[in-house]
């Protein structure tokens, strides 16, 4: 797949043909295997642990951003960025997940504390953006998620 300026993509480069939202093969082709399948669990996870609530909808954000995909209710919960060989998931931190942040500092792992430090605070929030490229990276983003907007009780 060639970028739109003939070059071969470079990590990191977003989905950018707006005449369509990727589908699964071509996300799954564009972000890799190995990211494919955390992007498929952590949908499927959303899915289970907030049945019914979001109807995730692709937003094209032009030329640079490309496409994201975005789960909102009443208020932002993630953005999924498919980029090329990596997937990344926004989190935008209000006051009061901040404050619940700060709560368990010392029990996130120091990589997502360091993350957390070093974002933006907007007056939305802090707008964090987590690579996720292991297991671990994948639980953080869903224990933030948690946080964020606690699970219905299943049962």
């Amino acid at each position: 797949m060639m970028s739109p300026t003939g070059t071969l993509p470079q990590i990191g480069d977003r989905i950018t043909d707006k005449s369509a939202p990727p589908d699964d093969s071509a996300i799954r082709e564009w972000i890799g295997a190995d990211a494919f399948e955390h992007w498929a669990e952590l949908r499927n996870w959303i899915d289970e642990f907030y049945p019914g609530i979001f109807a995730p909808d692709w937003l094209y954000g032009g030329k640079n951003r490309g496409w994201s995909l975005r789960y909102k209710k009443t208020k932002a919960f993630c953005t999924l960025v498919p980029e090329y060989r990596r997937l990344s998931a926004v989190v935008v931190m209000g006051g009061a997940e901040r404050e619940k942040f700060e709560e368990r500092r010392s029990v996130w792992r120091p990589q997502l504390v360091k993350l957390y430090d070093e974002a933006r605070t907007y007056i939305d929030g802090k707008w964090l953006t987590l690579a996720i490229a292991s297991a671990d990276d994948l639980h953080d983003v869903m224990e933030l998620l948690i946080m964020k907007r606690p699970q219905k009780s299943r049962g």
